[in-house]
């Protein structure tokens, strides 16, 4: 059986509404500090924004707390690459270095000489 650590609410808050701020960026490679996935985001909500079945199909000891940012990922694990929307709560820095497979971030990012993912020019607002 996994254990699971629980989540305290430590993140920054907004003072505006209360909300935590977002602790990751456009680009940013992350990984799931519960499930063995990584992804870099390409999109960050400020509060859940999803359906409620996609909500109530997460386990109810798993189930994150609406009320903080959810990340779109281009994620990827041992076996295929996805897409994934992931709470804040259960996202880490991916330190590794390792680069991400996707086919997708080709059509999103370009790769610095630093190793890091970039927007693309035409897709920044």
């Amino acid at each position: 059986m996994t254990h699971f650590e629980p989540f305290e609410r430590s993140s920054p808050m907004n003072a505006t509404f209360d909300m935590p701020l977002a602790r990751f960026g456009i680009g940013e490679v992350v990984r799931h500090r519960i499930f063995d996935f990584r992804g870099i985001v390409f999109d960050v909500d400020p509060v859940f924004a999803n359906s409620e079945e996609w909500y109530e199909a997460i386990p109810e000891e798993l189930r994150p707390f609406k009320e903080q940012p959810f990340y779109h990922l281009l994620a990827e694990n041992a076996e295929s690459s996805y897409v994934a929307y992931v709470s804040q709560q259960n996202l880490v820095v991916d330190d590794s270095g390792d680069p991400i497979d996707h086919p997708a971030i080709a059509a999103m990012f370009d790769l610095t000489e630093g190793g890091r993912y970039r927007l693309r020019e035409q897709l920044r607002h």
